[in-house]
């Protein structure tokens, strides 16, 4: 406190540190870390499972995207909280690592932490919750390990698409995969059912010319960076034409400049022009009497920079192209790649490791039965913590039987019940209402390493959080 004069000699006091925020410590602080984190995992836990719901983000320009894949979403959301931030870098890095469960590790996250929270309030030490967690995690992965089960092929359309495409550039015997290699394209139009697998390239590119043939067997490709047009001198000039003569010789002269450009392509064995620039219109009618179909403004690959330099050495070679043009809906098309996205990651996955666990929730109720089986054998605090660590686990069975409509805690302990009662890890939430909760059946299944995963990542992420009690701002320094 200071005490100061007005400029009329008044006096008046100043105080000092006035509005000064609260430093949260301790275990204020730790609850409202957790309160952050639970925050996010709400957000995605209605997105969880086949019958999850989309959600509608809009970026700051104006453009929409309707997706339910938690790493676009948690990509897309503008978060400012620290601990938030957290949890995107935890999907994003299970998007990186894995390539799918992005929203389901998130939503493991958030149980773990509402879990963490009634343990505090119960006055255990957060440092005996995290060690609980790792050793419940610990448990869960080996229980994984014991139940996964090994997978050979796969049958349905698009997956079998994956499954091809990376088997096309995976190094065995190195059991990995670049998945830079494979480019997912969307062409606007058509059908889900339309979708094929090019072993080649594919360029969004029209023909020059609407009567040009849309496909060529045996293509002989001539890359060039040189228009299709006279060339132009590169001093400013002017040409006077005052005769129907002089305007004649103009045009024979353009004429035979591009006879001579097209001929050239004819003469070194050519059967299609991909240019980076456009053509002239006489250029492309030419091309086409010809019979020499073309494509411009295209950019890459191995191009030719002058006319004078084309031989048929510098040709690429094609088995087949062929031209495809379709309309239809760009924003399916986008949510549709992400999904293709997500399936070629699974592939990649079963190269590096072809054990497999059933979905459907089942390996986590498996999971959930095993680690609080294991509780019992921890005689310190750390037994609930252990305890905690399976309800989290139920809670994404949970999640995924709310979201399909069902009654959750009915559902989830009918499937628990079965699981106990035939010693079949393989049940799990009937989803999608085929009338039998063995996930063998409905072959729905996820990748042994995406799974353990999943579990390493959120435990890790939560020993982080709960280890957190003080949070300083820059301006308490």
């Amino acid at each position: 406190m200071a005490l100061a004069f007005d400029e009329y000699g008044r006096p008046f006091i100043i105080l000092k540190e006035q509005e000064q925020k609260t430093r949260l410590r301790g275990i204020e602080a730790q609850k409202a870390n957790i309160s952050a984190g639970k925050a996010v995992a709400r957000i995605l836990r209605t997105s969880l499972g086949p019958k999850g719901m989309d959600k509608m983000l809009q970026s700051p320009d104006g453009d929409v995207t309707i997706t339910n894949d938690g790493a676009t979403i948690l990509e897309q959301m503008d978060v400012d909280n620290q601990i938030a931030k957290l949890m995107v870098e935890l999907s994003r890095s299970q998007d990186y690592e894995i390539g799918d469960g992005t929203t389901g590790v998130v939503v493991m996250a958030g149980a773990l932490l509402e879990q963490a929270e009634r343990l505090l309030e119960r006055g255990i030490h957060p440092i005996r919750i995290a060690e609980g967690y790792e050793m419940a995690s610990r448990i869960a992965v080996e229980h994984l390990d014991h139940i996964a089960q090994n997978v050979n092929r796969c049958k349905r359309p698009l997956a079998e698409i994956s499954v091809k495409a990376v088997l096309s550039v995976a190094d065995l015997e190195r059991k990995d995969v670049n998945l830079d290699l494979i480019k997912v394209e969307g062409k606007v139009g058509g059908k889900l059912e339309d979708t094929e697998l090019v072993y080649g390239i594919t360029v969004d590119k029209d023909m020059s010319h609407s009567q040009m043939p849309k496909k060529i067997e045996d293509a002989k490709i001539a890359i060039l960076t040189c228009p299709f047009e006279p060339p132009k001198p590169k001093t400013k000039h002017k040409v006077d034409i005052d005769t129907v003569e002089k305007f004649q010789t103009l045009r024979q002269q353009e004429q035979k400049y591009f006879d001579d450009m097209v001929q050239k392509c004819k003469d070194v064995g050519a059967t299609l022009v991909i240019c980076q620039w456009g053509f002239d219109d006489e250029a492309n009618h030419l091309l086409m009497h010809r019979n020499l179909p073309a494509v411009r403004w295209v950019g890459g690959g191995r191009i030719v920079p002058r006319f004078q330099e084309l031989t048929p050495e510098k040709l690429g070679r094609m088995a087949s192209f062929v031209f495809d043009d379709a309309l239809g809906n760009k924003m399916m098309i986008e949510e549709i790649k992400r999904s293709i996205h997500d399936a070629l990651c699974v592939a990649r996955n079963l190269i590096r490791n072809n054990s497999i666990v059933y979905g459907g929730g089942s390996a986590e109720i498996s999971c959930s039965i095993a680690v609080e089986a294991a509780a019992d054998k921890y005689p310190g605090v750390e037994q609930y913590a252990i305890r905690a660590f399976a309800d989290a686990l139920d809670s994404v069975s949970i999640a995924l039987a709310e979201n399909s409509g069902l009654q959750p805690i009915e559902t989830l302990s009918a499937v628990k019940s079965q699981q106990i009662k035939e010693n079949n890890p393989h049940f799990g939430i009937d989803c999608n209402d085929v009338g039998t909760n063995d996930m063998r059946e409905q072959n729905v299944f996820e990748t042994l390493i995406g799974k353990q995963q999943q579990i390493l990542l959120a435990t890790q992420v939560v020993k982080m959080i709960l280890k957190i009690d003080d949070v300083i701002s820059p301006s308490d320094y």
